[in-house]
């Protein structure tokens, strides 16, 4: 039996146990006793609805002040985590700018060693082509052997850059000079038949009319003066107005 009803079962047995002894009520005060009666059960009903219903009450309150703590503790928690991963990205940007500021200045670095290997675009003598470093340096070496006068090694190393650069954009020029290299150690006939070659294969060269000047002293300083003053005198009628063909009437002149 609960709390309640033994409560209730004493109030009952107390209220009637007076009458009941004295067997002296009536239908007006019985009907009076029974009322207080069930006021009094209904005091104690509502009485303990509102005790569960408090209790209820503080319950749900405790589990929601327990929720509302998880919440917090998983709030402070998450807000922890943002922050650890603002910070990773934070590093993982400067890292990746760090990185995109090496590669490009290993590409700078990669491109400047890589330019001296690549094709280098020259104009020379009226006409522009493209032609390797090593090319390039073996043609510059070669003159700069020619310009300090020492003309059998200049003359060796144009024609080993014919031998090794048959194809050069160069090619014509350095018959040209080689010409001249061999003028200048006295290899005349040598230099006679490189002017040829290079004339017949470039009659509108620039240099075409210094050539044929070229050939007409190698044949001069070989004593053959008919072959010179023909030289000259087709110079002078294919190339008119020109320095050369200027100096070649000097030069026919002065023959015999």
């Amino acid at each position: 039996m609960s709390g309640l009803s033994r409560v209730l079962a004493g109030l009952s047995l107390a209220a009637w146990l007076p009458l009941a002894q004295a067997g002296l009520f009536d239908d007006e005060e019985a009907r009076k006793a029974i009322m207080d009666l069930r006021a009094k059960i209904a005091q104690l009903e509502e009485a303990q609805k509102k005790a569960a219903s408090q209790q209820d009450v503080q319950e749900q309150l405790a589990v929601l002040r327990r929720s509302l703590s998880e919440l917090a503790n998983q709030n402070e928690a998450l807000r922890a985590e943002l922050a650890r991963l603002r910070g990773a990205n934070e590093q993982m940007t400067r890292d990746f700018s760090d990185t995109q500021r090496r590669l490009a200045d290993q590409l700078q670095g990669f491109d400047a060693r890589l330019k001296p290997l690549e094709p280098q675009k020259v104009a020379l003598d009226g006409k522009e082509f493209k032609v390797e470093p090593e090319e390039q340096r073996q043609y510059e070496a070669a003159m700069g052997l020619l310009r300090r006068g020492e003309f059998a090694e200049a003359a060796n190393a144009f024609e080993a850059f014919l031998k090794r650069f048959s194809v050069s954009g160069y090619g014509d020029t350095v018959r040209f000079w080689l010409g001249n290299a061999q003028y200048g150690q006295r290899a005349y006939k040598d230099a006679i038949a490189t002017f040829r070659d290079f004339l017949k294969a470039n009659a509108q060269h620039p240099r075409a009319s210094e050539a044929l000047l070229a050939l007409a002293n190698c044949q001069i300083e070989l004593k053959d003066v008919k072959a010179a003053k023909k030289s000259l005198d087709d110079l002078i009628k294919a190339y008119p107005g020109t320095e050369a063909a200027q100096a070649a009437k000097e030069r026919r002149a002065s023959l015999k």
